[in-house]
């Protein structure tokens, strides 16, 4: 079955040194899950500059992973520019949550974590 995320950025990054590997992953499976959160907050309470934080934030995380959402982010950081409401971006944010969430379960699957 294919994977929600692609490892050859990673790994071009490690150099092969699998540790390093490991330690990236670990590093997104710590920092991602608070972000999701923090960009849900931001987006319920109609704060634009914070959601466009942790949108732009997420971003290289999201490109090194391969994760196939930066359209998605794209949109948050537009409307993060708007006065639209929260319901103009709801579509992205649980299209951005729900993949996220399947690859850290995947990256916590296959990394034993």
């Amino acid at each position: 079955m294919a994977k929600n995320y692609n490892l050859e950025k990673v790994l071009e990054i490690a150099g092969g040194d699998e540790s390093f590997v490991t330690v990236i992953v670990e590093t997104f499976l710590q920092e991602i899950p608070p972000d999701m959160v923090a960009m849900q907050t931001a987006i319920a309470n109609d704060n634009h500059k914070m959601a466009y934080q942790f949108a732009h934030k997420m971003k290289p995380n999201l490109d090194m992973f391969g994760i196939d959402l930066l359209k998605q982010i794209a949109a948050m950081e537009k409307w993060s520019d708007s006065n639209k409401p929260t319901s103009a971006i709801q579509e992205q944010l649980d299209q951005i949550i729900t993949t996220l969430n399947i690859v850290i379960g995947e990256l916590k699957e296959d990394f034993n974590f």
